[in-house]
């Protein structure tokens, strides 16, 4: 049996997944998270042969709750289940050691053959971004903007584009307002703007947060 832990704070995702797996037979989902905090809890804790996580959770992004388990447990494969489309978020998640990235609107057998590939250590990736990786490799000039962020950038651009307080940003992510202000800074020079109102049109013009609408 493979063993999953599911990171997602929405109970009917995870719960749908839940049985959906289940009625497979070859998979277990042992456990199941609402929090970046709880899943780095159960992470930590327990055997899993793959973690499926989220990126929108309430309290830690799930990008900085990928980076935290690739770092306490570098072998443990982790493969991002979200509603960010693949071309703004995949190459940040892949980046920080994701050993995959699947849209939550995905196939149930796309969703099976990606879980069993990436369980086994192999990386997946849809065929619609492995061609859109191989015309970022062949052409870095044609990225956009956002696409130059680091993972930690990305996250700034993202809550600022919400208007949550630089603080209160530094509170989410661990770090002192003096670093989350240097972040922002290095993202409005990235991006070629000037303030937040900024950020936030650039945002929703490209359409990167997704999730926004629903929390």
């Amino acid at each position: 049996m493979i063993r999953i832990l599911i990171v997602d704070d929405h109970a009917v995702v995870g719960g749908g997944l839940k049985q959906f797996l289940a009625d497979v037979g070859d998979f277990e989902v042992a456990g199941e998270a609402r929090t970046g905090q709880e899943a780095l809890g159960k992470a930590r804790t327990d055997q899993w042969d793959l973690v499926l996580l989220d990126i929108g959770l309430p309290d830690i992004s799930g990008l900085e709750v990928l980076r935290r388990i690739k770092l306490e447990r570098p072998a443990l494969p982790v493969l991002i289940f979200s509603m960010y489309p693949e071309d703004e978020c995949a190459i940040a998640a892949l980046e920080a050691g994701a050993v995959g990235y699947l849209p939550k609107d995905s196939a149930p057998e796309e969703i099976l053959i990606a879980i069993r590939r990436a369980s086994a250590g192999e990386r997946y990736l849809s065929p619609e971004l492995s061609e859109r990786l191989l015309k970022n490799s062949a052409g870095i000039g044609q990225k956009m903007p956002h696409e130059r962020l680091s993972v930690r950038e990305f996250e700034v651009m993202l809550l600022v584009s919400r208007g949550v307080p630089l603080t209160e940003i530094g509170e989410r992510l661990h770090l002192s307002p003096k670093t989350i202000t240097t972040y922002r800074a290095r993202v409005l020079e990235k991006l070629g703007l000037k303030n937040n109102t900024e950020v936030t049109r650039y945002v929703l013009k490209h359409k990167i947060d997704h999730l926004s609408s629903d929390r």
